[in-house]
């Protein structure tokens, strides 16, 4: 029998537990899969950050108020369009045009 030990960082977040932690792939972001071997939960080690900071959104919406089309928002920052008009639609009372 092969003895699994305690890995910094590798703990089951809905049981808690530090051992029986297998690695289990990679998400389609490239972050490390781990599976625990009690209560049988996936989760990430460190899962990456999923959100623009608040500059980019700034300036995101900025660029659109000065006339570029949210597409052409979306490409010069690499991202949806869909998250330029999302942001417009949230902030078109509080942003100046």
């Amino acid at each position: 029998m092969r003895i699994i030990k305690a890995i910094e960082g590798r703990v089951c977040p809905k049981c808690g537990d530090a051992h029986n932690q297998a690695y289990k792939g990679f998400t389609e972001c490239g972050t490390q899969r781990c599976k625990c071997k009690i209560c049988e939960a996936w989760y990430t080690i460190n899962p990456k950050k999923r959100e623009y900071s608040e500059e980019i959104r700034a300036l995101a919406i900025k660029e659109y108020y000065s006339g570029a089309s949210g597409r052409m928002v979306g490409k010069i920052h690499g991202m949806s369009k869909a998250n330029v008009y999302n942001w417009i639609k949230k902030n078109r009372d509080s942003v100046d045009k």
